[in-house]
């Protein structure tokens, strides 16, 4: 487990039961997305590596980027991450609230690598195939990777189906060789 994930996971759940409690979980969801993406720029990663700069300065610069977008809530959130210097951890907290967003929705997000791009009705296809087997709804995100040669792996939580030529090939080398 990461550091940042250990630093990540009591914020992230404080923000999930405030938003669920304002019933606002998707606008928190698009908050903390934008917050992530702007620490995530390369430009406020050296702003954040600064010790000249301080925490509060940083705070305001968030807020300056963010203008109206942000709610009370989401503004005490970043001046409470930029005195305690966790900006940095926002990335995780992001995909940590999303985590549980999807739990307390029933749905699953599954990471799918393929070989080859995937038209629409192969998505649905799979997605159809995931929901029967996990019995929950499943949002997929595809990334394409050539180096599998064929096939795909899934990543849904901590479960990897490796339906992949490359794990196919190993699998039957390793057989040979017993």
């Amino acid at each position: 487990m990461s550091d940042k994930t250990t630093i990540a996971r009591p914020y992230a759940r404080a923000i999930f039961q405030q938003a669920r409690r304002d019933d606002a979980l998707e606008h928190w969801l698009e908050m903390l997305t934008l917050a992530a993406n702007i620490v995530k720029d390369s430009m406020m990663s050296e702003i954040l590596d600064n010790p000249l700069i301080s925490r509060n300065q940083i705070g305001e610069m968030i807020f300056d980027m963010v203008q109206d977008r942000f709610s009370e809530g989401g503004r005490n959130l970043i001046r409470i991450l930029a005195v305690n210097d966790r900006l940095a951890a926002l990335p995780e907290i992001v995909t940590l609230f999303d985590q549980l967003k999807a739990e307390a929705e029933n749905r699953l997000e599954a990471e799918i690598t393929s070989a080859y791009p995937m038209d629409p009705a192969q998505e649905r296809l799979l997605t159809r195939a995931l929901e029967k087997r996990f019995g929950h709804a499943i949002n997929i995100k595809v990334h394409v990777d050539q180096n599998l040669i064929g096939g795909v792996i899934i990543h849904i939580g901590d479960v990897v189906i490796d339906g992949s030529l490359r794990a196919g090939l190993t699998q039957m080398a390793n057989e040979l060789r017993i």
